[in-house]
């Protein structure tokens, strides 16, 4: 393939504009590309710390991406609906939706490959009847395809924006308000590639609706609407907003958050092992023309989080 160099990335190392074009890829594969001579320029391959021109076109020689072994296996699953296209899974936090890099199996799919034999074959090939996911810390409802046509049914949901996906999510307050809207320049970080951020100048349109549900000091529990899906967006919007969700180490740990004396054995995150997300509802139209709506309830470590709050309060 070959791109151009954008204007914003004249006079950026090779390894670095390679990094921004190639999100999906891990900066080690891209930089073992430019050691085997497959991204050149002018002809001429290029080092990783080769400064590129705005407006250099840059050719890549992108080689098909590893075999990853998609193996049935019993992993336990929250299996909340199924039929002969669509599959509904509460999934459970800590588990991982499809096999990659650093999570070769033990996934969600693996489990419903498993469980139910062949899904979809629309889309990447690593991932079969994966139509949304959901970062692995996070918990709650994932609806997934059993044949093309009910991948491609739920896909033109998803690209409409008319999946109804709320969130339960527990932040740290500092203010928020009672509602609002979020909407940003969605992009990959580019000091960190593991983060995202709002703050791009160029990226995808990211747009988050919430509702206090109630206040905890000094937490705030949150209903949230996702108008768009960008990868760790709730995430990266509340913590960019100055109200990170707690337990999420990866947006949040670079704040100080003062904490009333009678929390402070709980430690900063309340008990929790990850992010104070779930998932709580999904609804879609089924490619048989029936509106489908599954709820899930808070999950036992997040109401514990709560409960906690609340005695504080009480």
């Amino acid at each position: 393939m070959v791109f151009t160099v954008p204007a914003e990335a004249d006079g950026v190392r090779a390894d670095r504009v390679l990094a921004d074009q190639f999100p999906d890829e891990s900066r080690a594969r891209v930089a073992v590309w430019i050691k085997d001579g497959r991204v050149r320029v002018e002809g001429r391959a290029v080092r990783p710390s080769t400064a590129l021109g705005a407006g250099q076109a840059v050719e890549v020689d992108v080689p098909p991406p590893p075999t990853v072994e998609l193996a049935p296996q019993p992993v336990p699953l929250d299996v909340v609906y199924a039929d002969e296209a669509v599959i509904v899974v509460d999934k459970a936090a800590g588990l991982v939706v499809h096999p990659g890099a650093g999570n070769p199996d033990g996934t969600v799919l693996n489990g419903l490959l498993h469980r139910f034999g062949a899904l979809s074959n629309v889309g990447a090939p690593e991932r079969p009847g994966v139509v949304h996911r959901i970062d692995a810390g996070t918990s709650g409802l994932l609806v997934f395809a059993r044949t093309d046509a009910a991948h491609q049914h739920l896909a033109r949901q998803f690209a409409a924006h008319t999946i109804d996906r709320r969130y339960l999510a527990l932040a740290w307050d500092h203010g928020l308000a009672d509602a609002g809207t979020i909407e940003t320049t969605h992009a990959r970080d580019p000091h960190d590639r593991r983060r995202f951020t709002g703050r791009a100048d160029h990226g995808k349109r990211a747009v988050t609706h919430w509702t206090v549900l109630e206040r905890l000091p000094p937490c705030v529990w949150v209903e949230v609407r996702l108008e768009t899906g960008r990868t760790h967006q709730i995430r990266v919007h509340f913590a960019e907003a100055g109200h990170p969700l707690v337990g999420d180490v990866t947006y949040g740990r670079r704040r100080r958050i003062e904490r009333p004396p009678a929390l402070r054995h709980l430690g900063f995150e309340l008990g929790l092992a990850r992010q104070a997300l779930h998932a709580a509802r999904l609804g879609f139209e089924h490619p048989d023309g029936r509106h489908l709506v599954f709820e899930s309830p808070t999950p036992d470590d997040i109401a514990a989080a709560l409960a906690a709050l609340r005695g504080v309060g009480g």
